[in-house]
């Protein structure tokens, strides 16, 4: 795939010339950082944003950029209450969608934690898999109904997938040591799986779904993590990178970060991103040798296979078959 886009690309950038006027999308976690700005280039280009988040009043203050860019393109703004940690809330969400039956040419599954403590959802299930993985899943399966021909679903996934597969025998570390980035990885992972199971099923009836990486974005997403030890880690993967006649690690801003959101949501060539994982507004190569962390997507993060058997483990979990 040719294009002008890349790491540096912003959200404008991407979005620039495109009309966005009666289109609908939905996007997960607009109380900060990149959901805000997803939300916000969305809406500047006239697009109806549906902006879920588990703190309303948070989602309130922190949206006001996007509804006043709104407020000049003929865009809208709405907010509903949707915890991805609470089951309850997420049939909630996504029956009171339905009930309205308006239908979404987007959505992006974009909130998610990163790296707490060892703590359970609602519904028992560990924190990062069940917020950033089982959340999602019930929330955009029960909404697909919603999802016209011609569609997109944009899964945020993350670089961290390299961190550790899925574990289909212990989701919930009942047997495993509590690691929490092995732990944020299996949940990114999920994410990936995710898209391509959805994309599988769906496609036929030209409804699509992708996962992205946004790139290392300072955001709320690291409040659980020491910034001692996010430094040490990027000095650690600059030393490497060093090793490799490869330049520093550099943060990307948040409209740099929301960037390839929007590219693989609205711009990027749907047959060429549909069932993948992309970065940097490109699709990203698979690359096995774990030495290699600065790009590329591992393979039993696309495998067909790993990605219907977690389906149906999450069908199992949550208790509800789609």
């Amino acid at each position: 795939m040719s294009n002008s886009f890349g790491a540096k690309s912003t959200t404008d950038d991407v979005l620039a010339g495109v009309d966005l006027k009666g289109r609908r999308v939905l996007v997960t976690g607009v109380s900060a950082g990149l959901g805000v700005e997803t939300a916000r280039v969305l809406a500047a280009h006239g697009a109806d944003v549906v902006g879920a988040a588990r703190d309303l009043a948070k989602a309130e203050t922190a949206t006001a950029v996007v509804r006043e860019a709104a407020a000049t393109s003929g865009g809208s703004l709405q907010l509903i209450a949707l915890d991805l940690a609470d089951l309850s809330s997420v049939r909630a969400a996504a029956d009171a969608l339905v009930a309205d039956g308006s239908g979404f040419d987007l959505v992006i599954a974009n909130a998610g934690v990163m790296a707490p403590p060892f703590g359970k959802t609602v519904d028992g299930f560990e924190t990062q898999f069940g917020t950033n993985h089982l959340g999602h899943f019930v929330f955009v399966n029960r909404i697909a109904s919603l999802l016209k021909a011609g569609s997109r679903v944009v899964s945020l996934a993350s670089s961290g997938h390299r961190f550790s597969d899925v574990n289909l025998e212990d989701p919930n570390f009942e047997t495993t040591p509590y690691v929490p980035f092995e732990a944020y990885g299996r949940s990114k992972t999920a994410n990936i799986l995710f898209a391509v199971e959805f994309d599988r099923r769906h496609k036929d009836r030209g409804v699509r779904a992708v996962a992205v990486h946004p790139g290392g974005i300072q955001t709320e997403l690291a409040r659980h993590l020491d910034p001692a030890f996010i430094q040490g880690w990027i000095d650690q993967l600059n030393a490497q990178a060093a090793e490799r006649g490869e330049p520093p690690i550099e943060w990307k801003t948040i409209p740099q970060g929301a960037a390839t959101s929007v590219w693989a949501g609205v711009v990027a060539p749907v047959d060429e991103v549909g069932g993948l994982y992309c970065e940097d507004c490109h699709v990203a190569e698979l690359v096995e040798d774990a030495s290699q962390i600065r790009a590329g997507v591992r393979s039993y993060a696309l495998d067909p296979a790993r990605a219907r058997a977690l389906w149906a483990l999450s069908e199992t979990m949550v208790g509800e078959t789609f």
